[in-house]
């Protein structure tokens, strides 16, 4: 396996959560498993702990970070306001292709709660929020929240089983896609930084028994 695939396999494995926060991270095991040298898991490991993936102690190796509730509402008061300058651009930039497959994932995450699919509808809402990413152009902005994103991802908060949220999580949504297919970039950034800080709040207010490590994988 070529070492940058091998990297990005164990990147993956521990965003993904198939490597569990706390999890020690033996380098004799790493290399056997990814298929890497001894030298390219510890280049791995540097790499990782500068994603903030990883933390390496002295005389006790490297573990899976755990991400703390109290910092996952960092991340998400960050990410209002980058995914804010994200979609404001999109706004900006908004186009016939764009405002179809905005329009898609949104009738879909309505589709999925009428059916009572909450989870499905977290899926579709991570798909609404990359596609809102990706129209924006706005490289330096989709680094920054992709690396938020991938210390939070493992296990995320299911904000869309908290009493409330799903109803809730539609109108912002709709609220944000509405103002990107009007060209209204004001209105958009404002929409989405209402959204996520509302997110925010509502973990706040209604956090998962066991704490964000103990929530099952998810999306906002």
């Amino acid at each position: 396996m070529p070492a940058t695939t091998s990297y990005d396999a164990l990147r993956e494995a521990i965003v993904r959560g198939d490597i569990a926060p706390d999890a020690r991270l033996v380098e004799a095991d790493l290399s056997t498993t990814f298929e890497m040298s001894r030298g390219a898991v510890r280049t791995a490991l540097i790499r990782l702990e500068q994603d903030g993936l990883v933390v390496r102690e002295l005389h006790r190796g490297a573990r899976v970070r755990r991400v703390t509730d109290d910092e996952a509402v960092e991340i998400l008061q960050a990410r209002a306001v980058l995914e804010g300058l994200a979609v404001r651009h999109a706004a900006e930039r908004s186009d016939a292709a764009g405002t179809s497959r905005l329009q898609a994932c949104l009738a879909r995450q309505r589709e999925l709660l009428e059916h009572g699919d909450l989870l499905g509808a977290s899926e579709v809402n991570a798909e609404l929020h990359a596609t809102l990413l990706e129209l924006s152009g706005h490289a330096t902005a989709v680094r920054l929240i992709e690396s938020l994103n991938a210390q939070t991802v493992r296990y995320q908060y299911r904000t869309i089983l908290i009493p409330g949220r799903p109803a809730a999580s539609v109108g912002e949504h709709a609220a944000i896609v509405e103002a990107v297919v009007a060209g209204d970039a004001d209105e958009a950034e404002s929409a989405m930084r209402r959204h996520l800080f509302n997110v925010a709040e509502a973990v706040q207010r209604g956090r998962l028994p066991g704490g964000i490590d103990s929530a099952s994988r998810g999306v906002l």
